[in-house]
């Protein structure tokens, strides 16, 4: 596990504490920000990571919507 790793589940602890999915969705389209300079100078792996975590903080935004769509 790497340092990226950790700080992701630190993250996610903190925006399910949170429950903001503003604030979730935010989180995941910086990281899609960020992941872009990585892909343009080939270091695949990480922002390959960092793509993946987008994808979980927008999954995240989307299951707290549902929820609280359905109160």
């Amino acid at each position: 596990m790497k340092i990226q790793d950790i700080a992701f589940f630190v993250v996610l602890a903190l925006l399910i504490f949170k429950r903001n999915p503003k604030l979730a969705v935010f989180c995941g389209i910086l990281c899609l920000f960020l992941s872009i300079p990585l892909f343009s100078f080939w270091i695949f792996f990480t922002a390959e990571r960092l793509t993946w975590y987008a994808a979980a903080f927008f999954f995240l935004a989307i299951i707290f919507y549902l929820f609280k769509f359905k109160k």
